[in-house]
């Protein structure tokens, strides 16, 4: 599957765009009128236009906003023109190979199907989110200018965010099968462990579909009359009614996405070093490197959440969206997550938690070896 990424970027580059500005063409499609969007909000403008018979009629064109707002500043500044392209290359740089060398080596090493299956996943999730920055990298430095079209456009956005969340579930699977492995040792040994990893990751993978077919069902890139650009997914008109259920629908996926395996890795983690630490084995080091792995899952993908939600709250009682540039800077840090996933992978497995050998707080008797 992973081989088949780079050939869809690929596709999606050569894509017909037939657009309209001046001497630039691109494809433009009518909308209807609705409410509240993700993104910044835009006024959607109506042109008059008088054909032969001297008939009016109104067209679409495309969301107006004031030249000297939030979203202006967003669109021309440094920050979305430079500093935030230079952190997805950074990224891409750095995560690229590192997640392709684990789908290609880790099946070497591995001593548990179980464990393979579920870092081959994880893997293989910020192989494709990071991928998917490629055509947004042209598009920041291009001036916030998306020239390759609207399919093109919702297929990068939809993968962006679908493997996003399809990583924090993955992440989420991997501390709970820790945490059985180290809490419920003897249940842990019952289970039929690749076969749980298997149809874990696929629930997730269905998670990732659920999550990808809103983004593929709207339209997500508009012309900004005043600034001259084609805008992709961070400026969407107020009157799309199209749009009106992304508010509900972005909501419940940072819930499910992020708030609900954010808490399960915040218990796994707590109850796996309450129990290692009640031992009478040193397992300082695999502490610090649990610890250490958790704070980074933390950092990285928290502010981006927090941001989310708080941009919805102040969108739909408000309607002020100046939020949204602070989230978009937020999300570089789970572009960053992703390039150093294959780091904390090889890390753990350098510690004490590549193979667990459980003591009982009692410390009469030594439990199995347990792959974790």
């Amino acid at each position: 599957m992973a081989d088949l990424v780079p050939g869809l970027l690929i596709c999606l580059m050569v894509l017909p765009t037939i657009q309209h500005d001046g001497n630039r063409t691109w494809t433009q499609t009518s909308t209807p009128p609705g409410v509240r969007p993700k993104t910044f909000r835009g006024t959607l403008d109506k042109l008059n236009h008088t054909n032969n018979n001297n008939t009016t009629t109104n067209n679409n064109t495309g969301p107006r906003v004031n030249s000297e707002d939030h979203v202006t500043a967003y669109t021309t500044g440094v920050l979305s023109t430079r500093v935030i392209p230079s952190s997805y290359i950074a990224a891409m740089l750095v995560g690229v190979p590192s997640n392709a060398y684990i789908l290609a080596f880790l099946r070497l090493r591995a001593k548990s199907l179980s464990t393979l299956v579920l870092y081959l996943n994880l893997a293989l999730s910020d192989l494709m989110l990071l991928l998917s920055l490629a055509l947004r990298v042209h598009y920041h430095f291009n001036g916030n200018h998306w020239i390759f079209g609207e399919i093109s456009c919702r297929l990068i956005t939809a993968l962006f965010y679908g493997n996003v969340y399809s990583s924090a579930q993955t992440i989420a699977c991997i501390s709970l099968k820790r945490y059985l492995a180290v809490v419920r040792p003897f249940l842990y040994r019952r289970l039929a462990k690749t076969t749980l990893a298997v149809w874990t990751c696929l629930v997730v993978w269905l998670l990732f579909v659920a999550a990808i077919v809103p983004e593929l069902l709207v339209r997500q890139s508009y012309q900004v009359i005043q600034l001259r650009v084609t805008t992709c997914h961070d400026v969407l008109p107020l009157e799309e009614k199209s749009h009106s259920l992304l508010v509900p629908y972005r909501l419940m996926l940072v819930c499910l996405g992020f708030i609900v395996p954010f808490l399960i890795c915040i218990y796994a983690h707590v109850a796996v070093v309450y129990h290692l630490g009640q031992s009478r084995c040193d397992w300082k080091p695999f502490i610090r490197v649990s610890t250490l792995t958790f704070i980074i899952f933390a950092a990285c993908f928290l502010p981006s959440s927090l941001l989310h939600i708080a941009h919805y709250i102040c969108l739909i009682s408000s309607g002020d969206d100046r939020l949204y540039g602070y989230y978009r800077v937020a999300v570089c840090l789970c572009c960053f997550h992703s390039c150093l996933d294959p780091f904390l992978t090889v890390l753990i497995s350098k510690t004490a938690a590549s193979e667990l050998q459980f003591i009982s707080l009692r410390g009469i008797s030594q439990g199995p070896t347990i792959t974790t």
